[in-house]
């Protein structure tokens, strides 16, 4: 895991619970049983990115480094 995903890893479970709320904003289908699921983990963030919307591990990836960069 390079630093850069580690960095972004601990935001997201620090500010999990300011985070909810513009996580729900940018993917609308994200339901209250993902974000318990996800519950502040990246690795969570990114899997159910992929079952939701079909996308691929690395462009999840991808988004979600350029959603948490952009905080």
């Amino acid at each position: 895991m390079s630093s850069h995903v580690e960095i972004n890893s601990d935001i997201l479970e620090g500010k999990w619970n300011q985070l909810k709320g513009k996580l729900r904003q940018k993917w609308g289908e994200l339901t209250d049983d993902d974000m318990e699921r996800i519950a502040g983990k990246r690795d969570e963030l990114v899997g159910v990115l992929q079952e939701k919307y079909g996308h691929a591990r690395e462009e999840a990836e991808r988004d979600v480094d350029e959603f948490l960069s952009s905080l």
